[in-house]
């Protein structure tokens, strides 16, 4: 485990004074019912989750309001649910190939345990919860910044654009960009689905009348659906701006 450690700690750029918080922030409940009584037990991570899930709600809002000051709550709202949904956790958590630091018990192990959405979720906030603990609100701060909200200047001049059209609703801006070109309603298929069931990926086409097409993945037919109209979304806007 002081590899695993050791990588992880690498990788988030962050070492621990108390290794401990870590190694707990790793271990599922499986691991646990499994290892209760031997030698080196550790606590599982639930109560860390708990503890990251409120840590993260409040460095999520504290940063969109120093970001974004005039925008209302609405919008910024809108992002937060974002930025806090396992979906976007699980995204992160793939990122810094979380899965593969957890301690996991024999039954989750072959059930394919290191790739479950919910699972790395909760995984990333007990890390956050970790990272709290040990280093305070600026170690979690720095985490969270860093991994979880970004964003690179262009995204961030990108959203501001966007915040009237229904923020981070690729799909509405879309249909309201079509509506103002007087173009066809877009329309959505999932044209692939691969990888085992508690791992899938989903390959959704988007279509605006004859000449407009894009496609894009995601974990659920949702966020690949957003994806593709955000692309098709961009690519008809910089074309509307170049004639």
């Amino acid at each position: 485990m002081c590899a695993a450690v050791d990588a992880l700690e690498a990788t988030i750029g962050y070492s621990f004074a108390d290794r401990e918080l870590l190694r707990r922030a790793l271990t599922h409940s499986s691991h646990v019912h499994e290892s209760t009584g031997k030698p080196g037990f550790t606590a599982d991570n639930e109560q860390m989750e708990f503890l990251g899930d409120a840590v993260l709600g409040f460095l999520i809002s504290e940063e969109l309001v120093k970001r974004l000051p005039e925008w209302p709550e609405g919008d910024l709202s809108k992002v937060k649910a974002h930025l806090v949904s396992s979906t976007h956790l699980f995204e992160v958590a793939q990122t810094l190939e979380l899965g593969r630091y957890l301690q996991l018990g024999r039954g989750e192990e072959l059930s394919g345990g290191r790739a479950k959405k919910t699972l790395l979720a909760n995984a990333l906030e007990a890390v956050i919860a970790a990272l709290y603990l040990d280093g305070g609100m600026p170690a979690a701060r720095a985490f969270v910044v860093q991994f979880l909200i970004g964003p690179s200047p262009g995204e961030q001049r990108l959203l501001e654009q966007n915040r009237t059209l229904k923020l981070l609703d690729f799909k509405s801006a879309l249909q309201e960009l079509m509506q103002a070109r007087r173009l066809p309603q877009p329309r959505y298929n999932v044209v692939r689905e691969e990888g085992p069931e508690h791992a899938k990926v989903f390959t959704v086409e988007v279509r605006a009348g004859r000449d407009w097409a894009d496609q894009a993945q995601g974990l659920s037919k949702k966020s690949a659906a957003q994806k593709a109209a955000r692309k098709l979304y961009e690519r008809m806007l910089s074309a509307g701006e170049s004639e």
